[in-house]
C-alpha cells in the first residue's frame, strides 16, 4: 500500500509541484460563474476531452485522446495491471489500426504500480488533480480531461476567497519555464521511459517544447516567443495554417523569400508536418527552413553534417 500511494503522489504532476491534495481542487464547474466565456470555450477543446470512459461502441474501459488525430483505449485487467489496446482509432483512417509503438493487435500490459509508473503518468497527463485508488485498486482520476486547474493550480481556496487567494497562470512564466511546464506532458518517451531528445528522430516530432526550444526563433526572441504566442489555452487548436501568419509577421514583417510563396502559410514551409507512423503527423515546432524531402532536419543542419 505504501508503494502504491507513493507512486500515485509522485506521478500526479501538479499536486507534487504545489503540495496539494484532493480537497484543494474545486473542479472546472466552480470556475463557470465568474469565468463563463473561458469555461465554455475550454470545455469544447481537445484538452478538456483528453480522457473519458469508453462508450459502448468503443474498445476497452478508457478512451485516451479527444480524437483530433486518434483515440487509444485502455482496459483494466486486474488489481495490478492495465492493458493498452493494440488497436487505436485514427481520424485520418476513420477506423482502427495498430497503436503507435506496438507491433500487433495484442496490446501491451503495464503494471499499475511499476516503479517507473509510466502508466500512471498517462492518467495524470490526461486528467486534472491527484489520482486515487478505488476499492479494487483501480485508478480513479480526480477530474476527467485537462481542465482549468492543470494550468491555474488548485482553485478551492480561490473560489472561497478570490481576493486573497489569486490563481497561478502560465502567462506569468518565462518562456523557458513555460516550455518545461507544458513539456511535462507534451513530450515523447522511448520504450524504456527515457525522453527522446535526438532532434533527428522522427518519433519526437510530437514533442513540441523540445523542438521549439531548439529553433532560432525561440532562442533569439528574448523570451517573447512561447507556447501562448500561438495557442490560446482556452480555445480549440486552430487548424487553419494561415491564421498563424500574423504571429510570424510580428517579427518577420519584411521577410524576403528567394522562392515564390504567394498563397502559402508561413508554417507550411517553416513548420512542416512530420509523419509519426502511417496515420499521424505533427507540425515540426523547430521553426526553420526545410527541404521538401526532409521535414525533420533544417537545411542548415543538413549542410553541417
Amino acid at each position: 500500500p505504501k508503494m502504491r500511494a507513493a507512486a500515485l503522489s509522485v506521478f500526479c504532476l501538479i499536486p507534487v509541484l504545489l503540495a496539494a491534495g484532493p480537497a484543494d481542487y474545486a473542479g472546472a464547474e466552480a470556475c463557470r460563474p465568474c469565468h463563463a466565456a473561458n469555461f465554455t470555450s475550454q470545455s469544447n477543446t481537445s484538452h478538456a476531452r483528453a480522457l473519458a470512459p469508453s462508450s459502448p461502441s468503443q474498445r476497452g474501459d478508457w478512451a485516451f485522446g479527444a480524437g483530433l488525430q486518434a483515440i487509444t483505449f485502455v482496459t483494466r485487467i486486474d488489481r495490478e495491471s492495465y492493458r493498452e489496446d493494440g488497436l487505436t482509432w485514427y481520424r485520418s483512417l476513420n477506423g482502427y489500426a495498430i497503436t503507435p509503438g506496438q507491433r500487433d493487435e495484442k496490446g501491451v500490459v503495464f503494471r499499475t504500480f511499476d516503479p517507473a509508473a509510466r502508466f500512471l503518468k498517462c492518467f495524470a497527463c490526461h486528467s486534472t488533480g491527484p489520482l486515487s485508488l478505488g476499492k479494487e485498486d483501480e485508478v480513479v482520476p480526480h477530474e476527467l480531461g485537462v481542465r482549468c486547474e492543470v494550468c491555474h493550480g488548485p482553485g478551492a481556496a480561490h473560489v472561497s476567497d478570490p481576493t486573497h487567494s489569486p490563481l497561478h497562470t502560465p502567462a506569468q512564466l518565462t518562456a523557458g519555464t513555460m516550455n518545461r511546464f507544458c513539456g511535462k506532458c507534451h513530450r515523447t518517451d522511448s520504450e524504456t521511459g527515457d525522453e527522446l531528445t535526438d532532434l533527428r528522430d522522427f518519433r519526437n516530432a510530437r514533442d513540441q517544447p523540445l523542438r521549439l526550444a531548439a529553433s532560432n526563433c525561440f532562442r533569439r526572441s528574448n523570451g517573447r516567443l512561447n507556447c501562448l504566442t500561438c495557442h490560446s489555452p482556452h480555445r480549440q487548436l486552430d487548424q487553419n495554417a494561415s491564421s498563424y501568419d500574423v504571429r510570424c509577421q510580428t517579427c518577420h514583417a519584411n521577410k524576403v523569400h528567394r522562392q515564390q510563396v504567394a498563397g502559402l502559410a508561413c508554417v507550411t514551409c517553416h513548420m512542416p508536418r512530420v509523419p509519426n507512423g502511417p496515420y499521424l503527423s505533427f507540425a515540426n515546432h523547430r521553426i526553420a527552413v526545410y527541404s521538401k524531402g526532409n521535414p525533420i532536419l533544417p537545411v542548415t543542419a543538413q549542410a553541417a553534417q
